[in-house]
C-alpha cells in the first residue's frame, strides 16, 4: 500500500534512545489520511511521539468500511524501496498486483508479504465483486542496511500457525514467532507480528521477550492492555522488558500486537521509499518517473501514481543515535 501524502515530509526514524526498556503505557493519537479514490486511513506509524516499534515503521488502520456501492480500495500502481510491506485483512479482499508478475486476492487472515529490496511496484484494490465491508491495517518493515537491496519478492501465505492460550486468547502469528509458532513468512530482522481474538470474558497472559520492544492496535472491541483500556483504531506503546502481557475483554476484542529488537540503524523514510542518505531518495524518485529502475505493473485499469516534489529543505538524517 502507498503513502499517498502529496506532500510527504521525510521522517527520520531508527536509533535507540527512545527506545524504553521497561514496560511503559503510551497512547498514540492516529491521523486521518486519504489513500485513494475512497478509503480514508489512520495512520499510527510513523507518529509525532513514535517513529518506529522494532523495524515496524509504518502502521495504517482502516475501516470497517460499507463499500457495498463503492468502489473500495483503489491504490494505483507506485514504487516501493528498503522495505518490506504486510497486508493484514480482517473483512473483505484486496487484489494485489506487482512488477513481477504477481495477481493474489488477499482474504481476511492471509498474509500478503511484499519484499521491495531494490526496488519494486504494485496496485492494490478492491475485486470488482468484492463484499460489503473493508477493515484491515496496512504495515511496513524497514530493511536493515545487509538486507535492504535484496531481489524483491511478493508471498502469500494463506494458512498461518495459530496459539490458543488459556484464558479466551486466540492469536494467528504474521511474522516471526509467539510462544513456539512461527510464521512461514520471511524476516530480516528480530520481529513478530500476530492477530489477537480475545473471546468475551478475556483473562489472559501473552508470553513476550524482555527484549522486543512493542505495541499494540486495536481492530475492535474494547479490550484491556495491561490495564489500559483501548478503543479501535488506538495503539498503545509498550515499551520492552516485558515477560508476559496481561489481555482482558469483556466484549470481544481483537488486537494486532507488533514486536521487536529495536531497529539501531537510522533511516530516512519519504513517500514510499526508504533510504540511508538524501541522494538515495531523490535517485529513486528519479527512477520512478524515468520507468527504468522499478518495473511495469500491468491490469490496472488507471494510471500510475507520480511521485510528489520533494520538500524544499534538504532531506537529513538527525540526531537519535544511540
Amino acid at each position: 500500500m502507498s503513502n499517498l501524502d502529496v506532500k510527504p515530509a521525510a521522517t527520520v526514524c531508527g536509533g535507540r534512545d527512545d527506545v524504553s526498556a521497561a514496560p511503559v503505557r503510551e497512547l498514540l493519537t492516529a491521523r486521518t489520511v486519504p489513500l485513494g479514490e475512497s478509503t480514508v486511513v489512520r495512520r499510527l506509524l510513523p507518529n509525532l511521539g513514535r517513529r518506529m516499534v522494532g523495524a515496524w515503521c509504518f502502521v495504517d488502520h482502516y475501516g470497517p468500511d460499507d463499500i457495498a456501492q463503492e468502489p473500495g480500495m483503489q491504490v494505483p500502481p507506485h514504487p516501493h524501496m528498503g522495505l518490506q510491506t504486510v497486508s493484514w485483512l480482517h473483512e473483505g479482499e484486496v487484489l494485489h498486483r506487482d512488477s513481477l508478475g504477481s495477481k493474489q486476492t488477499v482474504r481476511p487472515r492471509e498474509l500478503g508479504l511484499m519484499t521491495s529490496g531494490r526496488g519494486i511496484s504494485h496496485s492494490e484494490e478492491s475485486p470488482r465483486d468484492h463484499a460489503r465491508y473493508l477493515h484491515g491495517a496496512q504495515l511496513w518493515v524497514a530493511l536493515p542496511e545487509a538486507r535492504r537491496n535484496v531481489e524483491p519478492a511478493f508471498e502469500h501465505h494463506a494458512e498461518l500457525p495459530e496459539v490458543t492460550g488459556g484464558g479466551g486468547l486466540h492469536a494467528t502469528v504474521i511474522l516471526g514467532e509467539v510462544d513456539g509458532a512461527a510464521s512461514p513468512g520471511t524476516t530480516h530482522t528480530p520481529i513478530v507480528g500476530a492477530d489477537l481474538t480475545l473471546g468475551e470474558g478475556t483473562a489472559a497472559r501473552l508470553p513476550l521477550e524482555p527484549d522486543f520492544e512493542y505495541a499494540v492496535l486495536t481492530m475492535s472491541g474494547e479490550p484491556e492492555v495491561d490495564g489500559v483500556r483501548l478503543a479501535p483504531g488506538s495503539m498503545l506503546y509498550l515499551g520492552a522488558g516485558r515477560k508476559a502481557l496481561p489481555l482482558d475483554a469483556t466484549v470481544e476484542s481483537s488486537l494486532v500486537l507488533l514486536g521487536g529488537e529495536p531497529f539501531a540503524e537510522q533511516i530516512i523514510m519519504w513517500w514510499n521509499f526508504i533510504g540511508r542518505t538524501p541522494e538515495e531518495i531523490t535517485e529513486a524518485r528519479e527512477a520512478w518517473h524515468a520507468g527504468d529502475r522499478f518495473g511495469e505493473v500491468h491490469g490496472y485499469a488507471g494510471k500510475r501514481l507520480d511521485a510528489p516534489p520533494l520538500p524544499a529543505t534538504p532531506l537529513k538524517a538527525r540526531g537519535r543515535v544511540r
